[in-house]
């Protein structure tokens, strides 16, 4: 599908608009949860590549997938100077792999722009390994209802603004639909606009198959630090 100028725009400014809020906040949080991507890792609606250089060495295979064609160019660009890195343009809806290929399935900022939240999980769950994992970083609908309110009003003129963006979804919820969640926690997303500021991040396995070996120990060791670095901050 043809890129719109709207696109075009939103890929060449999307770095700069999240520039305030990397540096406060995501870049830490990115940190703490890609360094437990383990195996064959997957990252899904990876954009212009934020993420590449948080994941830690000595993986397998690291496979991005970018929808948007100005966004995965940009991606192919940032990819081209780590090593091994595969770009693929695809949904998150319609991933273009085999079942259980992946032993790790990345999510960051994604699931809030999504066309169909719960096909892109579905999607996730079938490519990942039994025994694999979900990590993942999301801005989420509040639980203060004021602010969930808020989030409400201006759903539809941020979502035009941020290339369908939806600043309301229960994606924390979603996630509970077809995967158990495991350690996760809340955060707040400093040098963002108020009404994407809600964060929670943590690991998740689809449906019946969370145990709780040494890797989810090492997952929950991250983000508690993690939670204590947000109250200091």
């Amino acid at each position: 599908m043809k890129a719109t100028p709207w696109q075009r725009l939103g890929a060449a400014l999307y770095d700069r608009v999240l520039a305030e809020g990397e540096r406060r906040t995501m870049s830490r949080l990115r940190e703490e949860v890609l360094s437990s991507a383990r195996g064959d890792v997957l990252e899904v609606g990876a954009g212009t590549g934020l993420n590449l250089g948080h994941y830690p060495t000595g993986l397998r295979r690291l496979v991005l997938t970018e929808p948007v064609s100005p966004m995965a160019d940009r991606l192919r660009r940032r990819a081209d100077d780590h090593a091994a890195v595969e770009v693929v343009q695809a949904a998150a809806e319609q991933l273009p792999f085999e079942n259980a290929s992946f032993d790790t399935v990345v999510s960051t900022l994604v699931l809030c722009t999504v066309h169909n939240v719960e096909a892109s999980l579905s999607e996730v769950a079938r490519v990942l390994k039994p025994g694999g994992r979900l990590l993942f970083i999301e801005h989420v609908r509040a639980a203060d209802e004021t602010l969930a309110r808020r989030q409400a009003r201006w759903a539809g003129a941020w979502s035009a603004f941020a290339m369908g963006c939806r600043c309301d979804r229960d994606t924390l919820g979603s996630i509970r639909a077809q995967f158990d969640v495991g350690e996760h926690s809340t955060a707040a997303w400093h040098g963002m606009p108020s009404i994407v500021r809600p964060l929670v991040l943590g690991v998740a396995v689809p449906s019946r198959e969370l145990r709780h070996g040494s890797w989810d120990h090492h997952v929950s060791q991250h983000l508690s630090q993690h939670a204590a670095a947000t109250l200091q901050a």
